[in-house]
């Protein structure tokens, strides 16, 4: 199992563009320099009526299939 951990700061009027149907994909760069795309769905359950800030971890498969993604305290 291969993990990244990564912080993330989205302001809700920049996350309001996926429910516009603008954007469906978050481009994230991981602690140590990895990139990765991930559908912003995948986000929603920490969305705040500020956006989305915090540190998370994202665990992932061999294939690339995502296992778990949560936030860290």
């Amino acid at each position: 199992m291969l993990s990244l951990l990564f912080d993330i700061s989205i302001p809700a009027q920049e996350y309001l563009r996926v429910y516009q149907g603008t954007a469906n994909r978050v481009l994230i760069r991981s602690r140590d320099g990895r990139t990765v795309s991930l559908p912003a769905r995948h986000l929603q359950p920490f969305l705040t009526h500020e956006g989305i800030r915090g540190s998370f971890m994202l665990r992932f498969n061999e294939q690339g299939k995502l296992l778990d993604l949560r936030r860290l305290p």
